[in-house]
């Protein structure tokens, strides 16, 4: 009986250093694929962070974010998404359309929200937004719809235009669809469209080459990861040019552009949060109707067009959401 005591203090020591029977239960890491550089989309990796927060994920402590860009890069976006799958990533939030369709083809198990696509059910992402299937949902920026409107915003800003310079990208699904609405709308507007395909950094110059060579008078900017990533470059053409110009962003206003009307992207990829959200308490993204904005804003930039010598319809300056003096 003597050896107790020491028995007793050897058996507490053990149950001090053993191993606890219960794991902590591990941190999910989220996926944020961007199509553009970090710098570019810093504030809508900040939207969609103060979106978490605002539904109590604190990154570090409950939370873990794993970013990837593409630098504007589209064909990096595989091996991005590629990379966010192999660190098991319990879901990927890919807001623009290229980042959204290049995890869709590399994890067709892994849940993705998209925030910045224009129409999610003719990209092929989801059966329909109220019953979305698949591994895919999000909010769509109708940005199809928009195309056609837009130019008619143009043309009641600056009523003289005839001929319209239009940059695209043939290779985004939802820029082809915009095209052919604008198309229609140019027909009833008595506008002639110049349509010109930009799908990487180098085709811009030969583009601007010929916008001046034909004589457009407006130019209409469709969203794309290619234009966003250059958007000083084509806001700094327009301003030279003297030329009017109307983008799908209020980020090319921001960089000194005239006229915008779109919904909020940085608001879109906060909203995206609550899908995320859901998704880690359960949810599956099959079941998660997709979203549309309910606001869309027009967003005019006097400063600029005076700038520029334009005059700006006075009838659409009181329509404005938003005017920049």
């Amino acid at each position: 009986m003597k050896n107790t005591p020491v028995l007793t203090v050897l058996a507490l020591c053990c149950a001090l250093i053993a191993p606890s029977s219960k794991a902590e239960p591990a941190i999910p890491k989220i996926g944020f694929l961007g199509a553009s550089t970090a710098e570019q989309a810093n504030h809508l990796l900040k939207a969609f962070k103060q979106g978490l927060h605002e539904r109590g994920y604190e990154e570090g402590k409950n939370i873990l974010i794993e970013t990837r860009f593409a630098d504007g890069k589209l064909d990096r976006l595989p091996a991005l998404a590629a990379e966010l799958k192999a660190l098991n990533v319990s879901v990927i939030a890919a807001p623009p359309h290229a980042a959204a369709a290049a995890a869709k083809k590399v994890t067709p198990d892994t849940p993705i929200v998209f925030a910045l696509v224009g129409d999610p059910v003719s990209a092929g992402f989801v059966q329909s937004l109220a019953h979305p299937g698949g591994n895919m949902t999000g909010l769509s920026t109708i940005n199809v719809e928009l195309g056609a409107k837009r130019l008619e915003l143009l043309k009641e800003a600056f009523p003289k235009t005839t001929r319209a310079a239009v940059l695209y990208n043939p290779g985004d699904a939802t820029n082809d669809l915009q095209l052919v609405k604008i198309e229609q709308a140019a027909k009833t507007l008595g506008i002639q469209l110049l349509p010109l395909a930009v799908t990487k950094t180098e085709e811009f110059e030969p583009a601007f080459a010929r916008i001046v060579k034909e004589h457009a008078d407006a130019l209409l900017v469709i969203e794309n990861p290619v234009n966003f990533t250059q958007r000083d470059t084509l806001v700094a053409f327009a301003t030279k040019s003297r030329l009017p110009a109307m983008y799908a962003l209020k980020e090319f206003v921001d960089a000194g552009g005239v006229m915008s009307y779109s919904v909020s992207f940085a608001e879109q990829v906060r909203s995206s949060a609550t899908f995320v959200d859901k998704i880690l308490k359960g949810a599956k993204p099959g079941d998660l109707p997709v979203e549309q904005p309910t606001r869309i804003e027009l967003i005019l930039n006097l400063k600029a067009a005076e700038a520029q010598g334009l005059k700006i319809s006075p009838s659409l300056l009181l329509r404005a959401d938003q005017v920049i003096r």
